[in-house]
């Protein structure tokens, strides 16, 4: 049985219980028609939320299926050494098969660690989109028109110059996730720090409280028109 049974399956964390959601209520029909900014600020900010649904997909999928078998792999190998007697050589079919299954899931976790830079690159680009809108939207209507609340009372100037906030919790979590590869990627480590590491690694820290789900999520269903 793996030693790692007990780390619970994949699951988003939250920094605290979200109550139910209302519905949202049918659009004011006093509130000003769309523009192309209102429309572009939605889109830019709902491909913001798929960036973050797909990093936490990729972490708690990927990642968690690949790190906990390098250490099922390399705890039953440890276990099956220790009932060898002292001095006497592992055998080459023992050690084989564990090994190229070790390799094979650092490899999978070098590959995570390169899809989480690209969602992370994403989510720059994303930013930087919004602020280029920000600027657009300014040079055509005027500063006035960017300082005005877009459906409820948030203004396009007040989304481009938050959103990009997100940034510090994403890139400690992606620093983070490195930092758990490469200590996992040593045959040495212990597995009492293996473990920590892949509790790490499922509850993702920085974000439980300032990533997309703690910060924006309400918020955009509270201040964006037709949001879901």
């Amino acid at each position: 049985m793996s030693r790692l049974a007990s780390f619970r399956g994949p699951s988003t964390p939250t920094s605290s219980p979200v109550q139910a959601r209302q519905p949202s209520s049918p659009s004011s029909p006093s509130r000003v028609a769309e523009s192309t900014y209102h429309r572009k600020t939605r889109s830019i900010l709902q491909e913001v939320r798929t960036v973050t649904e797909n990093w936490d997909d990729i972490v708690l999928v990927d990642g968690l299926k690949a790190a906990k078998s390098l250490v099922d792999a390399r705890t039953d190998l440890d276990n099956e050494l220790s009932t060898l007697p002292a001095g006497k050589q592992p055998p080459y079919p023992l050690v084989e098969p564990k090994l190229s299954l070790m390799e094979k899931r650092i490899s999978e976790l070098d590959t995570v660690i390169a899809k989480l830079k690209k969602q992370f690159q994403r989510l720059n680009n994303l930013i930087e989109s919004l602020e280029n809108l920000l600027h657009e939207t300014s040079k055509a209507r005027g500063w006035t028109a960017v300082q005005e609340p877009l459906w409820v009372t948030w203004s396009l100037e007040k989304f481009a110059s938050t959103l990009p906030d997100i940034l510090i919790p994403y890139h400690r979590s992606l620093q983070m996730h490195i930092e758990l590869v490469d200590l996992l990627r040593s045959h040495s480590v212990k597995f009492e720090a293996s473990r920590e590491a892949i509790n790490k690694w499922v509850t993702q820290p920085f974000l439980q409280e300032d990533g997309w789900e703690a910060q924006w999520e309400d918020l955009c269903e509270a201040e964006i028109d037709r949001w879901e």
